[in-house]
């Protein structure tokens, strides 16, 4: 029963992809609507277990509401970029978010080991090699790659920031106020570029609910389910299938073939990062797949 979950859920997040990068819509919209459906969705939950927030600290709230920031930071690069290169290459390079991890845990004094280190190297020339591939193909899909990065720095902060706020906070809690913020934070940027929330066609609109259904309730729920019986690395490491999962399905169901140098880049960033969640020790605190 719990790798029938395993499997869900990989395929809740692959999804994710995929059905954005096909929403006629904006990306800020699109992130908008997640996050704000997914708002809605909890919200009455956390209602009712309102006691456990008897003692709540300014300083997680602060903490909360900043990872919501940069959560919407993330939602925005990374959607934006599934607009700009392929499903694939955005994908792989907003999952960089762990070596973002990396570089902060070095600023506050976390000395990396060498496999650490190794497995970073790896995973940036993959980097490399995919935006110099995509360079060859156009300037668009290049600043598609610089945008999923970004997207991968926004999902790193918004981990570290809720670190500490999850301590004292439920992840029922925690995922409303932040997804939440998230959403309100996405909605002034939508109100800035004059995005409009409304006036799509129906099949818009069943693209955004698959997109909540499939990646932030199905996929980010039951991986946080399964973190109760499955090891935080191991978690890791089978979130790393969703770069080829919604590489296959983008190529099934909207073409998308990027060149064979691209694929060369997907499998090193890959190992760079299989290793780095190997020898990196297991946090203390489940961590929220960023999907």
């Amino acid at each position: 029963m719990t790798w029938l979950l395993v499997v869900v859920g990989l395929l809740g997040v692959s999804a994710s992809g995929p059905l954005m990068a096909a929403t006629a819509a904006p990306a800020l919209v699109i992130a908008f609507w997640r996050n704000a459906a997914a708002t809605a969705v909890l919200t009455p939950f956390a209602v009712r277990s309102r006691t456990a927030l008897t003692g709540l600290r300014w300083a997680d709230l602060r903490g909360t509401v900043f990872a919501g920031v940069m959560l919407a930071v993330h939602f925005a690069a990374w959607v934006g970029a599934l607009k700009l290169t392929t499903v694939a290459a955005a994908t792989a390079l907003t999952c960089t978010q762990l070596l973002w991890v990396v570089l902060v845990d070095r600023l506050r004094g976390v000395r990396p080991g060498r496999a650490v280190l190794l497995g970073c190297v790896v995973a940036s020339v993959g980097v490399l090699v995919v935006s110099g591939v995509d360079l060859t193909v156009s300037r668009r899909a290049l600043l598609g790659d610089l945008l999923a990065v970004v997207g991968g720095l926004g999902a790193a902060l918004y981990l570290v920031a809720g670190e500490s706020a999850r301590r004292r906070l439920s992840t029922t809690h925690y995922t409303t106020f932040c997804y939440g913020t998230c959403a309100a934070v996405l909605a002034v940027g939508c109100l800035a570029t004059g995005a409009s929330f409304v006036g799509y066609d129906a099949h818009v609109w069943l693209l955004l609910a698959a997109v909540t259904v499939c990646a932030q309730l199905l996929g980010h729920s039951l991986f946080n389910h399964l973190l109760a019986v499955m090891s935080p690395t191991v978690i890791s490491l089978v979130l790393l299938l969703e770069v080829p999962g919604a590489a296959l399905l983008a190529a099934v169901f909207l073409g998308q073939a990027p060149p064979a140098g691209v694929y060369v880049g997907l499998l090193l960033v890959l190992v760079g990062l299989a290793v780095v969640v190997r020898a990196r020790r297991a946090p203390t605190e489940p961590v929220e797949p960023v999907a």
